[in-house]
């Protein structure tokens, strides 16, 4: 499976660490950048672009990484096709693809150890959608939304 990854500073190293697992368990990583430590970069173009490139790319995923994973959980949900989750446990990486059909892993590199990282990303990455029709349902509400720009219906 190809994954794109993008990071800021805070989540460089762990991103480096990603791709070497990637590889090694047969994936195609992508590295969207930045291509080298700068502790002032800012997050956005990176996890932007491994974002946009993982909807573009139909079968591929994403992984964005910075301190929290939170700003960039939020950029990469901008990109319209998005269904960005910030991982916490191997539960919430699961489920993020269970139910929700996630196409991009958000992961914070100051929030817990590079291994356990590592095994969320490996959760995700394994862990396919389960296609139940509540599922499909609500995914099709927000892709609506996404198209039309009008609220879900309440029930």
């Amino acid at each position: 499976m190809r994954v794109y990854l993008g990071s800021d500073h805070a989540g460089f190293e762990l991103k480096g660490r990603l791709i070497e697992w990637l590889r090694q368990a047969g994936h195609e990583p992508v590295d969207c950048g930045p291509a080298s430590y700068n502790e002032d970069d800012d997050y956005p173009p990176y996890v932007m672009r491994a974002a946009s490139s993982a909807v573009a790319d139909p079968g591929s995923l994403g992984i964005v990484i910075g301190g929290s994973g939170n700003g960039e959980q939020i950029a990469s949900n901008k990109i319209p096709g998005v269904r960005a989750a910030l991982a916490f446990s191997d539960e919430t990486a699961s489920l993020a693809r269970l139910h929700n059909d996630a196409n991009v892993l958000s992961l914070g590199a100051r929030m817990y150890s590079a291994d356990e990282a590592l095994g969320f990303a490996k959760v995700f990455v394994q862990t396919e959608f389960s296609e139940a029709p509540r599922h499909v349902r609500r995914l099709g509400e927000i892709a609506d939304y996404e198209k039309s720009g009008v609220l879900p219906p309440l029930p």
